[in-house]
């Protein structure tokens, strides 16, 4: 553990305005208990504050068929798992992630581990995704049927029975398929009526088309 250095933010809970939930403060006055200001509603006070001594963890960032490798500074003791979701700041951007490999050894993968043991962690954005989806024409001539593919913020939510709206066309979605990495979800493919997958969480969307027999381009 390290103290804090003057401007630096941290989260502490604030006796004013949030006395059970953190909040982030800005450090004014280092020090064994320093003072610091909540910025939410400008209360200064004196805080015990201990930042944990950090590790840079390699991780790799994928999206949409296309990798970048970076480094994330985690406070060292960290374990981390297979889900786990976290911002890195890469040069193109600043990206939520969720971890779908962890690589503790040549050609060795864990679901869980320490970061002192990770070699590499493998992530995919999302925050913004791309999401398959396969379209049944109205007419249910199975050879019409196509895929297309949409990009959507990662929280959009796709629901069994709900009308899309895809450019000029709208479709009913019939089913659900869940990536596996996706956590809390009863079942890999859901199709009752209801069933809802983040766009984050969803390996292929299957719908049927509302617009016409015909197809259009979009």
């Amino acid at each position: 553990m390290s103290l804090p250095d003057a401007g630096e933010r941290v989260p502490l809970s604030c006796p004013t305005c949030s006395p059970d939930e953190p909040t982030v403060h800005e450090v004014l006055k280092p020090g064994g208990h320093s003072t610091v200001r909540c910025t939410e509603c400008s209360h200064v006070h004196k805080e015990k504050v201990e930042i944990p001594d950090e590790t840079e963890m390699n991780v790799v960032v994928s999206q949409d068929g296309d990798s970048v490798s970076t480094e994330v500074p985690v406070p060292v003791g960290t374990t981390i798992e297979v889900g786990d979701e976290f911002i890195v700041d890469t040069p193109e951007a600043i990206q939520l992630v969720r971890i779908t490999g962890i690589e503790v050894g040549p050609e060795q993968r864990a679901d869980e581990a320490e970061v002192a043991d990770v070699k590499t962690v493998w992530t995919r954005v999302v925050d913004n995704v791309a999401v398959n989806v396969t379209i049944h024409p109205k007419d249910g001539k199975r050879e019409d049927t196509r895929s297309v593919t949409v990009n959507v913020p990662g929280d959009y939510e796709f629901v069994v029975g709900e009308t899309e709206a895809f450019g000029d066309e709208e479709v009913e979605i019939e089913g659900l398929v869940v990536r596996s990495d996706a956590p809390e979800y009863r079942h890999g493919k859901l199709d009752h009526p209801g069933d809802m997958v983040y766009a984050k969480d969803a390996k292929r969307v299957y719908a049927r088309d509302q617009t016409s027999t015909a197809w259009s381009v979009w």
